[in-house]
C-alpha cells in the first residue's frame, strides 16, 4: 500500500531527504560500535557529497558530523572525531536588540534630519551655520518632494526648520526648486540613455 510522506515521521533535516535519515536511523540499531562508527563515516560522506557547493566553507566536516548528531537526535553513540554541538546549545535563543523607542516628529525627514539641525543648533551663528542649515533644508524639501508628490513650497521647509529647533534658526533664503529635483530624482536614467543613443548616431 502506497505510503505518503506526511505519514511517515517528520525528518528532523530535510534538506538530506528522507534516505539519509533512514541511513541515520540503521546506523543506531547496530550494536558493535566500532562498525556503527564505520557507518556513522559513512553516512558523513554521504551527505558531504549532496551537498557539494558548501565544501569551501570553513570547517565543513565539522557542520556534517554536528547534523548527523542533530538528525540522530543525539543518541548516536560513536568516537565522534570533532566535538559536537551540544544539544541544549540548539535552544538558546539570541539576545535582544535594543532598538530605538525615541519618537520621529515628522518621519519623512528621518532621525538623521533631526540629528543635523540639533548640531547646527548647537553652532555658533556665523557664515558656516548658515551654509550647513541651506543644506539641510534642500535636504529636507528632497526628501519631503520623495514622499510627496505635491509641490512644498519654501516657507514650508523653513517653518519646520523652526520647529525642530524651538525658533532658534530663522532663515528664509531661497531653496533649489521642486521643477529640478524632480528632474534630478526621476530623469537621470532616461537622460544616460538619451546619451547613449547620441553617441551611437
Amino acid at each position: 500500500m502506497l505510503e505518503y510522506n506526511s505519514q511517515q515521521k517528520q525528518l528532523v533535516l530535510p534538506e538530506y531527504g528522507r534516505n539519509v535519515q533512514q541511513m541515520v536511523d540503521h546506523c543506531l540499531t547496530i550494536e558493535d560500535r566500532e562498525e556503527r562508527t564505520r557507518c556513522a563515516h559513512t553516512i558523513v560522506n554521504i551527505i558531504g557529497n549532496l551537498v557539494p557547493h558548501l565544501r569551501d566553507i570553513d570547517d565543513f566536516k565539522h557542520k556534517l558530523w554536528d547534523h548527523l548528531a542533530i538528525m540522530s537526535d543525539f543518541k548516536l553513540d560513536i568516537d565522534y572525531p570533532c566535538e559536537i554541538v551540544r544539544k541544549e546549545s540548539l535552544d538558546t535563543k539570541p539576545e535582544r536588540i535594543p532598538y530605538s523607542t525615541s519618537s520621529i516628529r515628522y518621519r519623512h525627514y528621518g532621525k538623521f534630519t533631526e540629528e543635523m539641525l540639533s548640531k547646527a543648533q548647537s553652532m555658533p551663528d556665523g557664515e558656516e551655520r548658515d551654509a550647513l542649515v541651506d543644506m539641510i533644508a534642500n535636504y529636507m524639501k528632497r526628501s519631503y518632494l520623495t514622499w510627496n508628490k505635491d509641490n512644498v513650497d519654501d516657507e514650508k521647509i523653513w517653518q519646520d526648520v523652526r520647529d525642530y529647533t524651538h525658533g532658534s534658526i530663522h532663515i528664509n533664503t531661497p531653496l533649489v526648486r521642486a521643477k529640478d529635483i524632480r528632474e534630478g530624482l526621476g530623469n537621470q536614467p532616461q537622460q544616460k540613455q538619451n546619451n547613449k543613443k547620441k553617441k551611437k548616431k
